[in-house]
């Protein structure tokens, strides 16, 4: 759904305390009441935006195909996923093993979230950072000196049994819908760790002949690490907007975590930066864009960098992604792992940890990668 077109108001240009509550309300509530410009809170400086003259380039992220990884060729599989996560920190899976149905109603609950009137959607408006449900606009909208063109409901999934209760009960069939699809998503984390585990040599093959036992020890690693650990959920919604030159959905920066894992709707929107240039990826149907965090870079010591990434917006149609964001216990020391410092590879970031990263965000703007560089050696 997009927005109303209906003559600008000036509240909408000068940020009164009025427009600051409304602009509080979300991106969505905004359109409703009808707007043709984009308001001052919403417009980035010219060498942030979106440059509407430039040739949009689109990219094919490398496609790590998921049967395959499991299958007689893991080995070559592991190479590519290697090569993925060096030259761009995301790629593509396919044939991932969740099914369409699924994929299916997790996006169609979502965007019928977000259909719903205020009145409905303000029930879990907050600006607690640690809410176990949290529906809220921009980056951090406590912080954020210009407003993003994004209203998002997070929702935190690595302690179901006390924050179940909490989701949203309308639509009826939210919580039943994303509670299949988180269980689902966090089990496919699990399988891309272990593959990303081997791929650091970090777990080395036990012997040659025996994969069984190798695939154990993989399990056995990810599972005392990543068994309790953090999960959180992201539902974004990007309404169209009328002027999509002057402001961005989601501005540069890098995820917190160890991987993400995106699934977005036909619509282009993500953009990644890649030797220099904003590349646009390209939607495959039904696949997940897997991206580094900095959690991930700060174990592999650097070999596995975190990208900064952005969301764009367009004038003509709304946009909706789920994204999965894990890392280990939120209790847990991300620290790089000890065989992978040595004198050729130096250690490069102290050790941190989840309320390190809540405390740095509740007092700073979150752009680009200043979380992870206030963490290096």
């Amino acid at each position: 759904m997009g927005c109303n077109v209906m003559e600008t108001r000036p509240e909408d240009d000068i940020p009164s305390s009025e427009s600051i509550k409304k602009y509080n309300k979300g991106v969505k509530h905004l359109c409703e009441t009808g707007i043709d410009n984009v308001p001052k809170k919403y417009i980035f400086p010219a060498s942030q935006r979106n440059n509407e003259n430039e040739v949009v380039l689109s990219l094919k992220l490398p496609v790590i195909d998921f049967a395959e990884l499991q299958g007689p060729d893991r080995h070559n599989v592991l190479h590519s996923l290697s090569k993925a996560l060096e030259n761009y920190g995301f790629f593509q899976v396919t044939n991932h093993g969740i099914s369409n149905d699924t994929i299916e109603n997790t996006m169609d609950v979502s965007r019928r979230f977000f259909q719903q009137p205020m009145e409905e959607r303000s029930k879990y408006m907050s600006t607690d950072l640690q809410a176990l449900v949290r529906y809220g606009t921009s980056f951090n909208q406590s912080n954020d000196s210009v407003f993003c063109w994004r209203d998002f409901l997070k929702l935190n999934c690595h302690a179901m049994e006390d924050s179940l209760p909490h989701w949203p009960t309308s639509p009826s069939d939210f919580s039943d819908s994303i509670f299949q699809y988180a269980k689902q998503n966090k089990f496919l984390f699990f399988k891309i760790m272990e593959a990303i585990i081997e791929s650091l040599g970090i777990i080395r093959k036990i012997t040659e002949d025996n994969s069984n036992a190798n695939d154990e020890a993989l399990k056995d690693f990810v599972s005392q690490e990543f068994e309790n650990g953090s999960h959180l959920m992201v539902i974004n919604h990007y309404p169209s907007c009328p002027q999509p030159e002057l402001t961005l959905g989601i501005p540069p920066h890098s995820d917190f975590g160890f991987l993400t894992l995106l699934l977005q709707d036909e619509v282009e929107g993500l953009q990644i930066q890649h030797e220099g240039q904003w590349l646009t990826v390209e939607p495959i149907p039904n696949s997940f864009v897997v991206n580094v965090g900095d959690h991930l870079e700060i174990f592999s010591n650097g070999r596995y960098k975190s990208v900064l990434h952005r969301a764009i917006v367009n004038s003509n149609r709304s946009r909706t992604s789920v994204a999965s964001l894990h890392s280990m216990p939120v209790m847990n020391m991300v620290r790089p792992w000890p065989t992978l410092i040595n004198e050729d590879n130096p250690r490069r970031y102290m050790d941190t940890d989840f309320a390190t990263f809540v405390d740095f965000i509740s007092n700073c703007e979150l752009k680009e990668k200043k979380f992870l560089d206030s963490r290096k050696c």
